[in-house]
């Protein structure tokens, strides 16, 4: 009887054994593919103190809640930056740090740049940029937190973000990363060139780029560059940039879009539906400034003539009308 006893709690203590096994690799393969926890990327170049401090920076919305981690580097940059003509080493420094938190599937992606002890220390990228350069590199539906402990570009951030999908099993395309980190760089030179011009905001240009992708995810890839050049002409006419943006710089805005196609970008089904989202996002970020871009004090020249063209037959055929 005893050795009964003895065997029965053996094969309970094996079940308990096997069961917990069993649990924890289900735990942790969850955690991988699906995303349980959100992933924070640490520049390695963070003293201790400051590890410490933007930890309790881009975890704070988390409540408690559990977070894994992974350290970025100048390998990690070589890696996912060098690619599009960047000349980063391995001994290179990263300091600027992020947080995925994976969401919903349709619900886009959303950036925000937090302050480090009170300061914006992301000195180059903006968020809208972020945005544009995450649905190009394929990022989908996600939350990204941005956080530097001093003041730095912002680009160590965002490898940790395409580092955080890939030790999560979401490996992006490295065309499509090395696309959009052309487009983040043309889009950060433009607004740096005209930050300072009445009529420009960093918001409309990235409105009009993801507006553009969204024009040209529905046509396919098979969208011709004059099709992206008619389509440029037209976003930056419909977000107000007629006479800010050069000839210059729309043809870098045109050579950036044919990138993007030939990354192969526009082959994703979600990459139409992800640029929709970033562009209403945009919107709703600064109604202040898409509220006024269809005010009649803030139409361009060329749209009061077609107007009062159009006004003019409409009057003139009335009067005819009248006649009869």
């Amino acid at each position: 009887m005893r050795l009964k006893k003895i065997f029965l709690i053996l094969a309970a203590i094996t079940i308990g054994v096997v069961s917990f096994s069993m649990s924890h690799s289900q735990t942790t393969h969850a955690a991988t593919d699906d995303w349980s926890e959100p992933v924070v990327t640490l520049g390695t170049s963070l003293t201790a103190s400051q590890k410490q401090g933007t930890l309790n920076t881009l975890t704070a919305s988390l409540n408690g809640s559990d977070y894994s981690t992974i350290t970025v580097d100048g390998s990690t940059l070589v890696k996912y930056l060098n690619p599009s003509g960047t000349t980063f080493t391995t001994n290179s420094g990263v300091w600027s740090s992020a947080m995925v938190q994976k969401t919903s599937s349709g619900s886009g992606i959303n950036v925000k740049i937090l302050n480090y002890n009170g300061q914006n220390n992301v000195t180059t990228i903006t968020a809208d940029q972020y945005k544009n350069a995450a649905v190009t590199a394929g990022v989908t539906d996600a939350n990204i937190y941005v956080t530097s402990a001093t003041p730095i570009d912002g680009s160590g951030a965002l490898a940790g973000v395409y580092a955080a999908f890939a030790e999560n099993g979401s490996t992006l395309n490295q065309s499509q990363v090395t696309a959009a980190q052309n487009e983040m760089s043309t889009l950060s030179d433009i607004t740096e060139a005209n930050k300072d011009k009445s009529g420009y905001s960093d918001a409309q240009l990235n409105n009009a780029v993801a507006e553009a992708k969204k024009e040209m995810a529905a046509k396919g890839s098979d969208v011709t560059n004059n099709q992206i050049t008619t389509i440029v002409n037209n976003q930056i006419e419909n977000n107000n940039l007629t006479n800010v943006i050069t000839n210059n710089q729309k043809t870098e805005i045109i050579n950036m879009l044919i990138k993007i196609r030939d990354s192969g970008a526009l082959d994703s089904a979600s990459f139409k539906n992800q640029a929709a989202k970033v562009a209403n996002n945009i919107q709703n970020g600064a109604k202040d400034i898409f509220s006024k871009l269809n005010t009649e004090e803030n139409r361009n020249l060329l749209q009061k003539i077609g107007a009062a063209i159009g006004n003019f037959f409409t009057s003139l055929f009335k009067q005819i009308q009248s006649w009869f």
